[in-house]
């Protein structure tokens, strides 16, 4: 069987056609010829299925990136792992964790940290918890992203209110933009958020991601102008591809500068992103999922169904 790869400084593109979910036959310990990518089985503790009923693959590149294949249920598990491992990282080492979140499914995975062992290991009042993007609407809204969130986590875990910090949705989507930067840029002078050296920008500790079935992250979106923005920290958009219109987003310098960054992608319907992503050409039309990278690692978390065309 033939394998080819390719990688770039930024992520990985191309990943090692190889079955992926032969139960009778996983891959373990697999290393490719000449390449500095490693296929392995991953085991966690609590994982109450059995092996022969489990297949996980992990990808692992030395440029940074990595890409988990889970069933869904032992996703949300990996996934915990990860935030709670990050999470007592970062308090011990600098009393503070900057993680910031996106809407969509990705809160409902999220509730796992609700429950032992991850509930009672974390400094939930070291949390600073922020949105890489949000509808412009109110709070109380059903498409807000706050709403989401509060709702199905955050409500249950003690982060000090000062902590959270939602936009201002009385303002008008360009100056909530404005004064979710401005807020950004205090935090970072008071050494709450860590400033990049090497590209300038806020490097927060995690970003949540998920991604569109079109590709998109945050609420930057295909062939969108706000794709290229690279100067604000925070811009609004007017015309999102998908409502609400008014939205408020990150931008790639930003998302780019983070420390570790989950894209956690799940669902068929997801599966030709998935591959365009991280299979695509180097051509200038990337989707946007395809442009995001880490200062430290970015971690794919997929289930079987979003991986399935890779």
């Amino acid at each position: 069987m033939a394998y080819t790869y390719t990688h770039s400084p930024l992520r990985l593109n191309t990943i090692p056609r190889f079955p992926l979910f032969s139960l009778s036959n996983p891959i373990s310990n697999f290393r490719l010829p000449s390449t500095r990518f490693s296929f392995q089985s991953l085991r966690f503790k609590g994982f109450s299925a059995k092996p022969s009923n489990t297949f996980v693959c992990q990808v692992k590149s030395s440029m940074g990136v990595e890409l988990e294949i889970f069933e869904k249920e032992e996703l949300a598990v990996s996934l915990a792992k990860y935030v709670a491992d990050l999470s007592n990282k970062f308090t011990h080492q600098r009393g503070a964790f900057t993680v910031c979140l996106s809407g969509g499914s990705l809160i409902n995975y999220l509730q796992k940290l609700l429950e032992p062992p991850y509930v009672d290991s974390i400094e939930w009042a070291k949390w600073h918890v922020f949105w890489v993007d949000e509808r412009v609407v109110p709070k109380t809204h059903e498409d807000s992203n706050y709403k989401l969130a509060f709702d199905g986590f955050l409500s249950k875990v003690p982060i000090p209110p000062g902590n959270v910090y939602a936009i201002n949705d009385a303002l008008s989507a360009e100056g909530a933009a404005d004064d979710y930067e401005t807020c950004v840029k205090h935090l970072v002078n008071t050494n709450v958020i860590v400033l990049s050296s090497s590209s300038g920008f806020p490097k927060f500790d995690l970003m949540l991601l998920g991604m569109g079935p079109d590709g998109h992250v945050a609420s930057l979106f295909p062939g969108h102008p706000l794709v290229q923005e690279n100067k604000k920290w925070v811009t609004s958009i007017k015309d999102s591809p998908k409502p609400p219109p008014e939205r408020i987003t990150f931008t790639f310098p930003v998302i780019n500068s983070s420390a570790y960054i989950a894209l956690v992608v799940t669902g068929t319907g997801k599966a030709d992103a998935v591959h365009s992503s991280l299979r695509g050409s180097q051509t200038s039309d990337k989707l946007p999922a395809a442009l995001v990278s880490a200062e430290e690692e970015l971690k794919w978390f997929l289930d079987k169904g979003a991986a399935s065309k890779l």
